[in-house]
């Protein structure tokens, strides 16, 4: 089981790692002591390995910072869901192997309530209920089976959407 982790619209990178944080920030483990340490203090405390965040509009806008969704990697966020993401959030998730889905369930899912992620099958579970999640191309569900871009490049010698040669 997972927890749903609910946010507004707008959370903008600061609010998911704050910009001041970055001088105590010396190591990939330190980057999982401080997202939403404003917004949600109890967040980096609390969260577990496959959680998931359900957000509303424009998740992740703001700052360029990679170390804002490397650091929801690093405490184990399972997946990322909101209507829209920032552009550069979006493509620094992809880079990072992080999934997300453009959906909006801000308004089907409670914070806290416990869920079943099935990413396979791009569905929620909930006690009474299955949401289906838009599917995938097959070329992202392997980059992120691989962990990364970067990952999958070293796996396989060339880019996902590249010919095998």
């Amino acid at each position: 089981m997972a927890r749903v982790w609910l946010f507004g619209d707008n959370m903008d990178t600061d609010q998911i790692l704050p910009g001041r944080y970055a001088p105590y920030m010396t190591s990939e483990a330190d980057l999982g002591k401080y997202p939403f340490i404003e917004a949600r203090p109890e967040f980096a405390r609390e969260v577990q390995p496959g959680d998931i965040i359900v957000a509303g509009q424009n998740f992740g806008c703001g700052s360029s910072r990679e170390y804002a969704p490397r650091a929801l990697k690093v405490v184990g966020i399972a997946a990322i869901i909101a209507p829209s993401f920032a552009r550069i959030f979006y493509r620094n998730t992809l880079n990072l192997g992080l999934p997300i889905f453009v959906a909006d369930l801000t308004q089907s899912l409670r914070d806290g309530q416990q869920v079943t992620l099935d990413l396979d099958r791009s569905v929620i579970q909930t006690d009474n209920d299955t949401i289906a999640l838009p599917t995938p191309p097959a070329w992202v569900r392997q980059v992120w089976a691989e962990g990364g871009i970067v990952e999958f490049y070293q796996r396989h010698g060339r880019l996902p959407l590249e010919q095998e040669a």
